[in-house]
């Protein structure tokens, strides 16, 4: 199998030493970008090797980065002192194997709510009849959306347990909250946000709408975004005060969601039309994917792509964002419709995406 120009390669990781408060019976996993940063996945749980000590080998045909936890991310690698390592990064092309040294393991830690006071819960059981199953729903509505009869563009995004509070992020929230309040008060600039948590385990299939042959994930994207589509944006549209065009209906989300908003946008033009992809996990479904835009006859003349990646995550993704946009522009997509960032400083994290949600909005929602 053939990725980024890279030949499948085997990468051992060898364990050779635990902090003295291991307990005996632990079990260690490899959470990485392979895995979309499973702390518990079964599929790579390390093993005791002859001289009892644990290992793993990895089939690998893209660089990635990784921590060793204990099956949570209450109880991961740390530094001596407790806080978070930085990932461990694997360049496949020059790495073969690996050992590491685990200092001491981090301990959970109570996580204080950081939302504003006009984000709100809209349901925490949202029914989602395209996937036989329930998810919660977050709302943001602008500071002055109570004071006028105002309409308002609405941002569809993905991953909402990382948009608004730190107490339910992954490692860290993206402010979301926050930075529309100041565009709000510096920009004059106004939307709606509706947050879909993701469905843990069932991330990875909710978020490709093909299936991954090799991880044996995805292939429930289409319906998830038809939810979207057919009945959460009606639902939407029916209760606030929204601008429903295209040009005001946005989709925004990262990695794996930054793949499931380009899908959105380009088979949805006249729903979506203004797309943000974060640090795409385009090489999931890479030759799916290109297919798909390659041979995708809606009209997307009207619609606003914004794109951005950091020099610091997968080595092929600015190419596969280039592959991306070229076929966009085939499509007759205007190239001042189309912004693509690549960011020397850039990481495959919540803090840089944070960082960039306010240019990315500002972007694409003025006129």
């Amino acid at each position: 199998m053939m990725l980024f120009g890279f030949t499948e390669a085997q990468i051992t990781i060898l364990v050779e030493k635990l902090p003295t408060n291991t307990s005996p019976e632990t079990r260690l996993y490899l959470a990485s970008s392979l895995n979309n940063w499973n702390p518990k996945d079964v599929n790579f749980e390390l093993k005791k090797n002859a001289e009892n000590q644990f290992q793993i080998q990895i089939n690998a045909d893209k660089d990635f980065d990784f921590k060793i936890t204990q099956g949570s991310w209450d109880s991961s690698e740390a530094n001596k002192d407790g806080s978070p390592i930085d990932n461990h990064k694997v360049n496949i092309n020059t790495v073969s194997s690996l050992k590491i040294n685990i200092k001491n393991w981090t301990r959970p830690q109570e996580k204080q709510h950081s939302t504003t006071s006009n984000v709100k819960i809209l349901s925490e059981n949202f029914n989602i009849p395209q996937l036989k199953t329930t998810r919660r729903i977050w709302i943001y509505l602008p500071p002055n959306y109570d004071s006028t009869s105002k309409k308002y563009p609405v941002i569809y995004m993905h991953d909402g347990q990382n948009l608004f509070d730190n107490a339910t992020s992954f490692s860290g929230e993206w402010g979301v909250d926050e930075t529309m309040n100041q565009i709000s008060e510096n920009h004059q600039l106004d939307a709606i946000i509706i947050g879909i948590d993701n469905g843990g385990d069932a991330r990875l299939d909710e978020y490709s709408p093909w299936k991954n042959t090799k991880y044996q994930k995805g292939g429930e994207g289409n319906q998830y975004i038809d939810f979207i589509t057919q009945t959460l944006k009606p639902y939407i549209d029916k209760r606030y005060r929204t601008l429903p065009q295209p040009k005001n209906t946005a989709l925004i989300g990262s990695s794996m969601g930054g793949l499931i908003s380009l899908y959105g946008g380009v088979k949805y033009p006249k729903i979506f039309g203004r797309i943000g992809i974060f640090s795409p996990a385009f090489w999931f479904v890479s030759k799916d994917l290109n297919y798909f835009v390659n041979k995708n006859r809606n009209n997307l003349r009207q619609s606003k792509f914004y794109f951005i990646a950091g020099q610091n995550e997968d080595a092929g993704m600015p190419q596969e964002i280039e592959n991306i946009k070229d076929l966009l522009l085939q499509k007759k997509v205007p190239e001042r419709n189309i912004s693509v960032k690549i960011d020397a400083d850039g990481t495959h994290s919540e803090t840089y995406w944070r960082r960039e949600f306010g240019n990315a909005v500002l972007w694409l929602l003025r006129r």
